[in-house]
């Protein structure tokens, strides 16, 4: 049976998410956000789960956040 220890986050700078990701180690990764944005901090979402779950729930994070090309 898969671990669950991969956690899904957003990190955000006030209300506004400015990155989502996967990652074993929140403090660690909150730590290295807050260089590109000081004031920033990480929540994270939902419970923890396995690294392949995450996988596939970036990959559809990303398709819904990124904007669509226009000839």
């Amino acid at each position: 049976m898969a671990k669950r220890d991969t956690r899904k986050y957003d990190f955000k700078v006030g209300n506004k998410i400015v990155h989502s990701g996967i990652t074993n180690d929140l403090e660690r990764r909150e730590d290295e956000h807050k260089q590109r944005w000081p004031k920033g901090h990480i929540v994270q979402v939902e419970r923890a789960t396995t690294e392949e779950a995450a996988r596939e729930w970036e990959k559809t994070k990303q398709k819904a956040i990124t904007p669509k090309r226009t000839k």
